[in-house]
């Protein structure tokens, strides 16, 4: 068997709740001899605030490097909102992909059929949606300096926000949707706002080069990111692929999200580069979903974006395409079997809680491995 060294971060709230239950989906696939998972567990954001006075220890960063993957749960919560800036919570997930180059973020957004009718939107514009928002994750707005705060007198006060990107940030980030996109309905769309943003400018040149010179097989369109939010709601099975900045793909992954009926099903992978002697490339997985405080230890949380995500994990760090394939069909087959958790209860009578989903879920695994 292929031998796999995983680090698990459960992160605060529901992380811990999650990630216990995809233990157990982990458990099952080494049980069926698909791999040799390893695995190392340790703390980030106000876990790790509470035991080392930072959001991320150095020597979980140190796991963190070592890792053939991480998975990683949500992170924060109202305890830790006077923390000092540096150490919040999020500052362990934001140092994790800074310090690990993790620069391609991607959002599927997939509408199961059995809750169609529980998106924010009718069920015609939905069922069937399967679109993948590839993020750019360590640049942009949220990484770029100058960054501050000034006081100039009077009452005043300047804060100031910095977008920055290179030539190399942008093509390397259309590499990985133009990638995608050739696996799945080979369409690409790229959004920014040219028409105010000198960022805009340069992002649609430099997508547009790379198109030309290496992906011309693919589908391009460019649409401004605000006109995309509005299809996104409007008509949103037109897209395939869509990559954009990391600004623009924080909010339009949301919003994408909420088409599927929930932010608790949704997974997510953050990719590095490909190293060029190993062939193998950092990554580090995570659901969408917050750490959800009020319900944590409750035993309510949906696991499926945490379940998502090793599926997403086994898919992009391992080529392990059949068993990824065997965790969306058995998280579609609980759920066409009407299995709903709080955050999906739709018009269901009933709910289930975490341990009894993640329980179908691998009732359904038992049966496709059968």
């Amino acid at each position: 068997m292929t031998n796999i060294d995983l680090l698990l971060l459960p992160g605060d709230g529901i992380g811990p709740e999650v990630m216990a239950e995809t233990k157990r989906v982990i458990e099952f696939f080494e049980k069926q001899g698909a791999a040799k998972f390893t695995v190392e567990e340790d703390l980030v954001g106000g876990a790790a605030y509470d035991a080392h006075k930072k959001a991320i220890s150095e020597d979980a960063m140190r796991k963190a490097r070592d890792a053939d993957a991480i998975l990683l749960g949500a992170v924060g919560g109202p305890k830790w909102a006077n923390v000092p800036y540096d150490a919040r919570p999020e500052a362990g997930l934001l140092r994790l992909r800074k310090d690990l180059q993790l620069f391609a973020n991607l959002r599927p957004a997939i509408c199961y059929p059995a809750l169609a009718d529980d998106s924010s939107l009718k069920r015609e514009l939905v069922e069937g949606l399967d679109i993948v928002i590839v993020r750019e994750l360590t640049g942009g707005v949220y990484f770029g300096e100058p960054k501050t705060i000034t006081d100039l007198g009077n009452g005043q006060k300047r804060a100031i926000d910095t977008q920055v990107y290179d030539t190399y940030e942008i093509e390397r980030i259309a590499r990985v949707a133009f990638d995608l996109a050739r696996k799945r309905r080979n369409k690409v769309t790229s959004s920014e706002k040219n028409n105010v943003m000198k960022s805009g400018v340069l992002w649609k040149e430099v997508v547009t080069q790379v198109h030309e010179r290496e992906f011309k097989d693919v589908k391009l369109e460019h649409n401004l990111a605000d006109s995309l939010g509005m299809q996104l709601v409007r008509a949103p099975k037109q897209f395939d692929v869509i990559v954009t900045d990391n600004l623009f793909g924080d909010i339009l992954s949301d919003v994408a999200a909420m088409l599927t009926g929930s932010l608790g099903m949704l997974p997510s992978a953050s990719l590095g580069e490909v190293d060029a002697k190993t062939k193998k490339r950092r990554a580090l997985y995570e659901p969408v979903h917050g750490s959800a405080p009020d319900i944590a230890g409750k035993g309510l949380a949906n696991p499926i974006a945490m379940i998502g995500s090793f599926g997403m994990m086994l898919r992009y760090s391992f080529g392990m395409t059949k068993e990824a394939d065997m965790i969306e069909q058995a998280i579609a087959a609980a759920l066409a079997k009407g299995l709903r958790t709080a955050d999906i209860k739709g018009k269901a009578e009933k709910t289930v809680g975490t341990r009894e989903m993640t329980d179908a879920i691998l009732s359904e695994l038992e049966k496709l491995a059968a």
